[in-house]
Formats: structure tokens, C-alpha cells, sequence
């Protein structure tokens, strides 16, 4: 279950999952497709570090929009993925984290510290799916990651604003039945079957 009190070992542990999938990557991976319709895995680990640093930025009183844009990676994609990383992780750990107003642009609004990072979170459970299933990795979440997980996949609203252009996820697929980590995936527009 999801708690203010959790929240940031539960989001670490996404976050550290995607940083070992991201470690495994070797140069040729990086124009891979990904589950992120219209994505390579360049595209989606730039994606993936913009909101490392907008989330840091935020979680510093800094809701400037300049934090979120995605910038090239550079020689050492992996290593600049690393460092966003640590960012956001040193962010949201850091005394009095979770007390705050946190300004999140993108979503056009400020929202409590907690509630941030289970945005966060969230997104980096499936992200982290989403970077691994190219690469032929399997990816394996604690039993409390993918129960609060499916926690807050439950509260995304669905509907055809997950059509519109940048929808941070497509509409929700049939259930397969299976784990909760698969219903993470469909509930959020993913196959856990992809590419097929």
C-alpha cells in the first residue's frame, strides 16, 4: 500500500531498477523501438531523464517549464540517465521533502510532496518496463512496488485524453489476468506482450 511515509523508498526502488536496465544498454540499443508508440530507446531514456531533472528542479521550489525539456544525452547516454537519477533521488529524500507544495508545470498545477512523487513513481515503474522490453530484459518489482503501483494506476483517469498528443499513457487495455504488474501495464496502455 501506498503511504506518505513510503512513498520515496518505493519510488527509489523504481528509479534503481531503471538504472540497471539503463546499464545494460550498448550503443546499437539506442535506435531500438520501444512501447512508447513513436519512441527509440534514445527517445524514451532523454524522456525519461528530462523528468529526472524537472521533478528535482520542482522539488527545489523551481517550477520554471525550461527544467522538463528534453536535451540531447550526449557521448554517454547511460551515464547522463545516472545522473538525473541521483538528482531526483537526492530531491526527494532530502529533509522536509515531503511537507512541501511541489509546482509541477506540466501538469499545471502544485501538488502535495506526496502525491508528486507517486506521479513519479509511477512512471518510473512502467518506464522502466518500457526501457527493458526492447532490450530483452526482464525487469522485477518487490511485491510492495507493484501493489502500490497498481494503487496508483487505479487513480489515473482514463478516457480519451490519453488520445491526445504527449498523454503520458494510452488508454487502458483488457486485464490479462495476471500479476499486478501486469495490470499496471493495461490499466496504463501497455501489452505486457509487446511487440506482439
Amino acid at each position: 500500500m501506498l503511504t506518505n511515509s513510503n512513498i520515496v523508498a518505493l519510488d527509489a526502488e523504481a528509479v534503481r531498477t531503471s538504472l540497471d536496465v539503463a546499464a545494460a544498454l550498448e550503443p546499437a540499443d539506442l535506435s531500438l523501438p520501444t512501447p512508447c508508440a513513436g519512441w527509440t530507446v534514445r527517445d524514451l531514456l532523454a524522456h525519461m531523464t528530462a523528468q529526472h531533472h524537472g521533478f528535482a528542479a520542482a522539488f527545489q521550489g523551481d517550477g520554471d517549464l525550461a527544467h522538463w525539456e528534453v536535451r540531447p544525452l550526449g557521448d554517454d547516454p547511460a551515464a547522463s540517465y545516472r545522473a538525473s537519477a541521483e538528482r531526483v533521488l537526492s530531491a526527494f529524500a532530502a529533509g522536509g521533502a515531503l511537507d512541501r507544495l511541489v509546482p509541477l508545470p506540466e501538469l499545471g498545477g502544485s501538488f502535495p510532496a506526496a502525491r508528486a512523487i507517486g506521479f513519479h513513481f509511477v512512471d518510473y515503474v512502467v518506464h522502466s518496463w518500457d526501457l527493458a522490453k526492447p532490450l530483452g530484459i526482464d525487469v522485477r518489482f518487490s511485491p510492495e512496488v507493484q501493489q502500490a503501483a497498481l494503487e496508483v494506476a487505479r487513480a489515473v483517469p482514463d478516457g480519451e485524453a490519453r488520445l491526445r498528443p504527449g498523454a503520458a499513457f494510452r488508454p487502458a487495455l483488457p486485464s490479462t489476468g495476471g500479476s499486478p504488474f501486469a495490470d499496471v501495464l493495461t490499466l496504463l496502455g501497455r501489452s505486457p506482450d509487446w511487440p506482439e
